[in-house]
């Protein structure tokens, strides 16, 4: 009678093949030692394929050489000293499946023998006589005498996957024949859609996106969005397109089953589904990814560390976001910032900044964070930090221990920085009125400005950006400072970019409600200009030009100007989307513009779209203007 007759036993035997091949790879190496260390536990393997296949080994003795073959390497010897953490390991494996009364056997039986039986097994067992000979092909025979096709499925998946993980050749004799069981199983019935993605996952890895298994596989997986989906099929679905990258017309009818889906999703399904859209690039999912988002809010304290890191870098990669997200994650982040996940704090900080979130208790736990424990961040971490708070415009309550804290560290480890995070740390800063004057010297220093070009690139606009509004910081606000100034050749004549990364065009909307009432105010429109460029590189949105009695000159007149005045016209780009703070740049450009000689005004488009009516507006922008007259005649 046949020692393998049921499903568990088939299980067993696929799990004994992977292991035998790992220990045939040993024997093949010469290696006396690594099967001792393999099963003590020095060489890691897959928890999936160790722990059956020891008592696998010792049942399948009864019919032929291979028995005796299997019995042989069930008692492969460790060294004396090693029986003892062998027989542990051995009950840690088969405890992790649960298979309590096959650990005890094993552990009760195992013994060694003497190094001489060594040498004869290594001379019998070999590659060929495992994975080219007949143990797997009566593996496959074996398979297809299971009553369940889905079975069949799942345990061809774990032999292809074995042949995966050991590198053999996937146009062997023994994949060839699994590959062909993997077809015809295909083609007969339908299966299961966790087993499909199993199968999918590892034919791809075998053989890529063309491979034929793949093709079928996803044309069952097509085949199947007519049917009611799980949320864990729906997560597996996703993650299966997005390690093919393949996209298809069906794929709407996944969106729209998942949207239907989304009160049964756990944290672990949306975390999977939303890393797999980001990596299909699906921005125009727009609905389901709102949706996720709404989800994720109320489950935010379920996710992993890991989970919440996905969730975040898919939120970040579409921009998309729903408010209640970013009130839980304000809720629920802060005790996670406290347990010290320092990757999770940056990309955090990170999300923060590209939703322009001023969240006061998550920043002010990252500041309390960064005192504690900077000394264990690496620099790209420090680096993301530092930069979110300074174009935030958020200074903490700890603000000085933060900035003595990122002081020392910038001395201790400053050639650790890369060249264009130590610009983007210092810049920030500026933007927080915390001037580093002890490092500008060396970043204008000609060495530094060599590291910056040396890393293969020619600076861009933005660090040339930077590095100018240093050393413009250094001259209108630092007046002490005599150290370096930076070289002529790296400053840039205009701060306006494509990108905005130091100032925020005017909004077309406000100016258009602004101009008539202005126009009003001022007598006229050749009172003011629009647009200008200021010697230092600033655009100034409205300028207004008084003489020495501080009226309002006509532009044809403004040589006789004693008085120059900016007006702001300040839309929500130009603030923190969730307060009424000025972004970092803008409040920047506004103290440099003071120290150029301007009088500036701010319009805020929040206290602008109050006065309804022309006369309020009239009036609203005269106090503004020239708030030292009391008197307005109507």
């Amino acid at each position: 009678m046949k020692s393998i007759a049921s499903i568990s036993s088939v299980r067993a035997m696929c799990q004994y093949s992977a292991y035998a091949l790992v220990l045939s790879r040993g024997l093949m190496e010469s290696h006396t030692h690594l099967l001792a260390r393999l099963f003590t536990g020095q060489i890691p393997c897959k928890r999936s394929l160790a722990p059956p296949c020891i008592s696998t080994l010792r049942r399948y003795h009864t019919t032929s050489e291979r028995g005796a073959m299997a019995h042989q390497l069930c008692n492969l010897p460790s060294t004396e000293e090693k029986d003892h953490e062998l027989m542990l390991h051995l009950e840690r494996c088969l405890s992790c499946t649960g298979n309590t009364a096959t650990g005890a056997v094993v552990t009760q039986t195992v013994s060694p023998i003497s190094p001489n039986k060594t040498q004869a097994i290594r001379d019998s067992l070999t590659m060929k006589a495992l994975f080219e000979g007949e143990v797997l092909p009566e593996l496959c025979t074996r398979l297809t005498e299971a009553p369940s096709n889905q079975e069949r499925i799942k345990h061809l998946a774990i032999l292809l996957g074995v042949c995966v993980e050991f590198g053999v050749d996937p146009y062997s004799p023994v994949v060839s024949r699994l590959k062909e069981e993997c077809r015809a199983q295909l083609s007969r019935t339908d299966i299961k859609l966790p087993h499909l993605c199993h199968l999918g996952e590892v034919a791809y890895r075998l053989e890529g996106r063309r491979s034929e298994i793949v093709v079928q596989v996803l044309d069952s997986v097509s085949a199947s969005m007519d049917k009611a989906l799980s949320p864990d099929d729906a997560a597996q679905v996703y993650s299966l397109l997005a390690l093919c990258q393949d996209t298809h017309q069906w794929m709407l009818g996944l969106h729209r089953q998942t949207e239907r889906l989304i009160h049964r999703l756990t944290a672990s399904n949306i975390s999977d589904i939303l890393h797999s859209l980001g990596a299909l690039q699906q921005s125009q999912a727009i609905s389901l990814i709102l949706k996720l988002s709404r989800r994720a809010s109320r489950l935010f304290q379920d996710f992993t560390g890991q989970e919440l890191l996905r969730v975040l870098a898919s939120l970040m990669h579409f921009g998309h976001h729903d408010q209640g997200f970013l009130a839980a994650m304000e809720k629920h982040l802060p005790g996670r910032i406290a347990e010290g996940d320092v990757e999770l704090i940056s990309t955090a900080m990170e999300f923060c900044l590209q939703m322009r979130w001023r969240s006061e208790p998550i920043f002010e736990a990252v500041a309390e964070g960064f005192v504690s424990n900077a000394e264990k961040y690496s620099t790209p971490q420090i680096a993301c930090q530092i930069v979110a708070m300074g174009r935030l415009n958020y200074l903490p309550e700890c603000s000085s221990q933060m900035f003595s804290k990122l002081e020392s560290i910038l001395q201790s480890r400053f050639s650790q920085f890369q060249p264009r995070a130590v610009i983007e740390v210092l810049h920030s800063c500026i933007h927080l009125e915390r001037f580093p004057i002890n490092f500008v010297s060396k970043v204008f220093n000609p060495y530094f400005l060599q590291r910056l070009q040396a890393q293969g690139e020619p600076l861009d606009k933005n660090s040339l950006g930077q590095l100018t509004q240093l050393n413009l910081s250094t001259s209108l606000e630092c007046t002490h400072y005599r150290g370096r100034r930076l070289p002529y050749d790296y400053h840039i004549k205009k701060f306006s970019s494509v990108d905005h990364s130091f100032e925020t065009p005017m909004d077309r909307y406000l100016y258009s409600q602004v101009k008539g009432p202005l126009s009003t105010l001022l007598g006229g429109k050749d009172h003011y200009t629009t647009r200008v460029f200021t010697q230092a590189g600033y655009t100034i949105d409205l300028e207004i030009n008084l003489d020495e009695d501080g009226f309002v000159l006509p532009l044809s007149q403004w040589e006789h100007t004693q008085r120059r005045m900016a007006l702001c016209l300040d839309g929500k780009d130009r603030f923190c989307s969730n307060t009424q703070h000025l972004l970092g740049k803008e409040a920047t450009k506004r103290r440099h513009l003071r120290r150029l000689g301007y009088q500036v005004v701010q319009i805020p488009y929040y206290e602008f779209e109050k006065q309804r009516r022309p006369e309020d507006q009239v009036r609203y922008l005269h106090k503004k203007i020239f708030p030292t007259i009391f008197k307005f005649s109507r």
